[in-house]
């Protein structure tokens, strides 16, 4: 990622001083009318839920399918030995939410189809959760170009209006060029790829709950 990183600023150095690419202006049209954008778009606490899921996919290590696996016989194991109600601490313990729901339902006896029915429940509107995050992110990260175009109007306007005057223009040109970029790489660098990571995420997360499920 670093390495990439890299390469990309490398770029903007090859040809030109990285001063060059930075404009206060276009940053607070385009950052300013996104964020503003967002929040008529969703409710304040529907994107706090949305921040915390992607700081959340990006601080959290998920556990492998092997290791799903090992702990299921761990606990087939224990149960086998010690009885089913010897599951109930682990219920306690392990920090995989689904797991622990579907310990719950062993310990309390429920039958193999309410399990199921239950788990898939869960699964379901796990499902829904993370897809809704992932369009309020698809969502912003269409306003950052077209507030970038915003820029790019606000930066040509006066540039037509005082032509003949160098210096009006020399001030306005790099309004509107930096806008589009701001707003290009706000999108792209930013909000697309962390609802793709989410997505990503998502599908191994249900991966996980459906061995689960089948183990349980």
């Amino acid at each position: 990622l670093l390495l990439c990183g890299a390469v990309f600023v490398a770029g903007f150095l090859l040809k030109g001083h990285i001063s060059l690419y930075f404009n206060i202006a276009s940053l607070m049209i385009v950052a300013g009318g996104s964020a503003t954008a967002a929040l008529l778009s969703f409710q304040y606490e529907r994107l706090r839920i949305v921040y915390r899921v992607v700081k959340s996919s990006y601080s959290g290590q998920l556990k492998s399918e092997a290791q799903i696996v090992d702990i299921l016989i761990d606990l087939a194991i224990k149960s086998r030995m010690e009885g089913i109600l010897s599951l109930q601490e682990y219920e306690h313990e392990t920090s995989i939410h689904f797991l622990r729901r579907g310990l719950g339902c062993l310990v309390d006896n429920y039958d193999p189809q309410q399990i199921r029915d239950i788990l898939n429940t869960e699964m379901y509107f796990f499902k829904l959760r993370r897809e809704d995050s992932e369009r309020v992110l698809r969502t912003i990260a269409d306003f950052c170009p077209a507030f970038g175009i915003v820029g790019s109007v606000a930066g040509l306007i006066p540039m037509l209006g005082g032509i003949g005057e160098a210096g009006v223009i020399l001030k306005t040109v790099p309004l509107a060029l930096t806008s589009i970029l701001y707003g290009l790489i706000l999108a792209n660098f930013f909000f697309v790829p962390f609802a793709s990571n989410l997505r990503e995420r998502t599908n191994h997360e249900l991966l996980l709950q459906k061995i689960i499920m089948e183990g349980i």
